[in-house]
């Protein structure tokens, strides 16, 4: 666990409800680019032999870029949430994500051309809930005949056990920070 990264969840996190942990002023709306680099340097340090960075726009995407130094600057692919103008249909993957936080379903889509067989792909993304999302990305690997190395994830809320499906799928998770619980309206780490 990253010391600073829980010290600042604890101190300027705020939770919504029962499943809700509010961080826009240091990682998702607002970035602490000092901690976003401790960040980087933590998750990078848990994986080797990386080529290609997948994430999932948007929250992810300045994490993904943080990772990218760590593995010779290897390119970051993000899968868009809606298919534009610009997008072939025949071209793309795709994988089906829920947003835990917006409570919908969409299809991500990743342009056929950046993601090829034989990379080898990190996972990056901002937060770890149910899992949805990661295995959507993941889904999209294997229609691409990519490894997935593994997912690094900025904060898991453990008692989302998101975790699980991705470990029972085989792939390997490292997380920053884990929030075990919510009480009082705090975030307990473990």
């Amino acid at each position: 666990m990253l010391e600073s990264l829980k010290e600042k969840i604890e101190t300027e996190g705020r939770v919504i409800g029962d499943d809700i942990l509010k961080v826009d002023n240091f990682i998702n709306h607002q970035i602490d680019t000092k901690l976003l680099n401790e960040i980087s340097g933590y998750l990078a340090s848990k994986f080797n032999g990386v080529n290609k960075i997948l994430t999932i726009e948007t929250s992810g995407i300045a994490f993904a870029v943080g990772v990218a130094p760590y593995y010779n600057y290897a390119p970051v692919v993000f899968a868009k949430k809606s298919k534009s103008a610009t997008l072939d249909s025949k071209n793309v993957y795709s994988g089906e994500v829920f947003s835990f936080t917006k409570k919908v379903s969409n299809h991500v889509y990743v342009d056929k051309r950046f993601l090829n067989e034989g990379d080898n792909v990190l996972i990056v993304d901002d937060f770890l809930a149910s899992g949805n999302a990661v295995l959507g990305l993941i889904e999209i690997c294997k229609q691409a005949k990519a490894n997935v190395l593994g997912v690094a994830i900025v904060i898991e809320k453990g008692f989302q056990h998101g975790r699980k499906p991705i470990e029972e799928a085989g792939y390997r998770v490292e997380s920053a920070a884990i929030v075990d619980h919510f009480e009082n309206g705090k975030a307990i780490i473990k």
